[in-house]
């Protein structure tokens, strides 16, 4: 019997029809928003004029009763933008969609049905395993708009978040300096025949940069640290102005320490941010100074750093008044709202004319990026690598 020389099956080998691409049909979205009950969040992902673009494409927003209270948004304006309103939460979280700022809790996680979108913050850190077990039970497709990227690679979540941060910062500052408050009386404001107010700035990234810029503006004199060259080139080019910049030497950081009235620490690190300061460092500092520690949601760079929240959001030591609130923009609800509006309202705008989650992910690479559940399958590396997990490559299962 002779071998057949050809590898494919006589089926095979006959003329077979063309394939022909489907064209894209827009979808019409059904986005659910909760209301945040994570600990002192008081922003919401959409305001009311975002809601009003999307119902003018034909998309549907179903809204929990007093949402965006917190962040000056009323139901009235949403209502009137076109949203429905419910007290049901279980309802909401039944949406296709589920949009928030905080990731679901556990008990949140009970109401979503099977199949849900989640695009929320991920939030790695204070994650347990339990939390992404949860989700491939349910089989849900889960974005984290922190690691969304944009057509410059970049992170706008995160970025814009940082700005407001480093803004947040320098305003905050300035208050607890108010003799109204016990500091010490200075103010920022560059007075005639007085000495400006010394401002240090730990790490040059986009908080340090507006937090540079808003200092400036203020009239304070500002020294920025950072071990990168480049990103304190890159802070005295995008401010406009010579700048006293440095890296991060012990001696020079030590001296600027000492006469700084303001302190603001801006470092991130891989898993931790590395202390910069010691308390030796901080007992050496004026008495009456500031200590600001944007960075303490990953551990803070100041060895005398301890969490506090926005009720209770100082402590002093050694003299020094310490404010390490790990979650600043939620203290500008409203600015911080539309911040992130401004970012979601595209991208869900996208989504809807894709046709879908799924051929919005298959064609745009920046959103694939966030995506790190894809129907129950973990895709993301380094969530597998944090908590030991199995994972997929996205791109394995969408062609």
């Amino acid at each position: 019997m002779s071998r057949p020389t050809s590898p494919f099956t006589r089926e095979q080998l006959i003329p077979q029809e063309e394939m022909i691409e489907v064209e894209r049909k827009q979808g019409k979205l059904f986005i659910g928003i909760p209301k945040e009950t994570h600990y002192q969040e008081k922003r919401v992902c959409l305001t009311p004029d975002a809601v009003a673009a999307l119902t003018a494409h034909g998309h549907r927003v179903l809204i929990e009763a007093n949402a965006g209270l917190s962040a000056s948004f009323t139901d009235k304006e949403y209502s009137e933008a076109g949203a429905e309103i419910t007290n049901d939460k279980s309802k909401v979280f039944g949406c296709p969609i589920v949009l928030k700022v905080e990731p679901p809790s556990s008990e949140e996680l009970k109401h979503f049905n099977p199949q849900t979108v989640l695009i929320s913050a991920l939030q790695l850190k204070t994650q347990c395993k339990e939390y992404f077990q949860e989700l491939a039970k349910k089989r849900i497709t889960a974005i984290g708009f922190e690691f969304i990227r944009d057509a410059d690679g970049a992170y706008p979540a995160v970025r814009a978040l940082s700005e407001i941060a480093g803004t947040a910062a320098v305003l905050i500052a300035s208050e607890l300096m108010s003799s109204a408050i016990k500091g010490s009386g200075l103010m920022m404001g560059n007075i005639s025949g007085v000495p400006p107010v010394e401002v240090v700035i730990i790490g040059a990234g986009t908080v340090g940069e507006f937090a540079a810029r808003s200092a400036i503006g203020l009239g304070a004199n500002v020294k920025v640290f950072d071990n990168s060259i480049t990103k304190l080139r890159c802070v005295q080019t995008h401010i406009g102005r010579p700048l006293y910049t440095s890296t991060i030497q012990p001696k020079n950081l030590m001296k600027a320490l000492r006469r700084c009235d303001v302190v603001i620490g801006a470092v991130r690190g891989k898993n931790r941010s590395p202390i910069i300061v010691t308390e030796e460092m901080v007992e050496r500092m004026k008495t009456g100074a500031v200590v600001i520690d944007v960075s303490i949601d990953m551990g803070g760079c100041f060895e005398t750093s301890e969490v506090t929240s926005h009720d209770h959001p100082t402590f002093e030591k050694h003299g020094v008044t310490h404010y390490c609130v790990p979650n600043i923009p939620s203290r500008y609800a409203k600015t911080s709202s539309l911040s992130i509006s401004n970012i979601f309202t595209p991208y869900l705008l996208q989504i809807g004319d894709a046709g879908g989650i799924e051929n919005a992910v298959r064609f745009d690479r920046g959103l694939k990026n966030g995506l790190y559940f894809y129907h129950g399958i973990l895709t993301s590396k380094p969530v597998a690598e944090w908590f030991d997990l199995s994972y997929r490559d996205i791109n394995l299962l969408i062609l």
